[in-house]
């Protein structure tokens, strides 16, 4: 039998599942504290973030906390990994797209943006990348003109975070799902259901191990400006949301970083995205604009 507890928070549904009932009341409380502590560290939208102090004066070193020296790193490495496909530097770009607040507080209102990195139009030519980041140990530095953002990796690497706290406080396996983005320990296998937006309650079903599985989607995080609507991935390239064939890519990879941070590279490279995946022998499942699926990299309906 499998236990689960499901709840809403950071704007998406968050859940848990053990094999135990007994032991659920715990696992969910290890996956709120393991939200709530990166939520203090690396939230874009909380003034009192440490994030948003790194943001608020950029050009000056900053020490911060070993949970969100960790989150950089590994934005940072995602960046690398994707030779920049994944961006942690795009927070100005997207506040300029008018995703300056918590989605759930923006909604899906028509309004106008606001603040600077109003997309490639108004973007500086020569703008810093997230190369000209600097991380030492604890201590940061983020050049003029950048705005960090980790949303990318933060929350898949929450999700792993939060499946290891729950199997050391029960002693067993668990399987930690944030806004869909999932991570598996213990070994054992669990069914999950792929959806492409919240709402969704049918699609594919698979099973999934030890590791990682990750969903990004244009479907998703979307709101209007000005009559045209938008979404929250964006091509680090332009400075706008994506605008390619895949509105959703599914990855099973070693960790939910890994596969998160593989699922919004293939969204963002486009038509590349098959092959970049294949030689990197990810399992991936591609959904393209109108439904059709393509299955690269070995995907079947057990995800390892």
């Amino acid at each position: 039998m499998t236990a689960v507890t499901t709840w809403t928070d950071w704007s998406c549904t968050v859940s848990v599942a053990v094999p135990d009932e007994p032991d659920l009341a715990v696992a969910r409380r290890a996956v709120a504290s393991e939200m709530a502590v990166m939520d203090a560290a690396a939230s874009r939208f909380r003034a009192d973030s440490e994030l948003a102090a790194v943001n608020a004066a950029p050009g000056r070193a900053h020490r911060i906390s070993p949970l969100l020296a960790g989150a950089v790193r590994t934005a940072l490495d995602a960046a690398r990994l994707t030779d920049g496909m994944v961006d942690p530097t795009l927070g100005g770009d997207l506040v300029g797209l008018g995703y300056d607040r918590d989605i759930h507080d923006l909604g899906r209102t028509s309004r106008r943006p606001v603040g600077a990195g109003h997309g490639r139009d108004n973007r500086p030519s020569t703008r810093a990348t997230w190369r000209d980041v600097r991380l030492a140990g604890c201590r940061l530095t983020v050049p003029e003109g950048v705005s960090l953002d980790l949303g990318a990796t933060a929350k898949a690497l929450t999700a792993d975070r939060a499946a290891g706290a729950v199997g050391r406080v029960t002693g067993g396996p668990a399987l930690v799902s944030v806004g869909g983005d999932l991570a598996a320990v213990g070994g054992i296998g669990w069914d999950v259901l792929l959806a492409e937006t919240p709402e969704e309650v049918t699609g594919e079903s698979l099973r999934t191990y030890d590791g990682g599985l990750a969903t990004s989607s244009t479907l998703a995080r979307r709101w209007t400006v000005d009559g045209t609507e938008r979404h929250h991935l964006v091509d680090p390239r332009t400075g706008r949301p994506v605008d390619g064939p895949w509105r959703t890519v599914s990855v099973a990879a070693r960790t939910c970083v890994a596969a998160n941070t593989a699922s919004t590279a293939a969204v963002v490279l486009g038509a590349e995205a098959a092959a970049w995946l294949d030689t990197r022998g990810l399992p991936a499942r591609l959904v393209a604009r109108d439904g059709s699926v393509l299955r690269v990299g070995g995907w079947t309906r057990e995800a390892a």
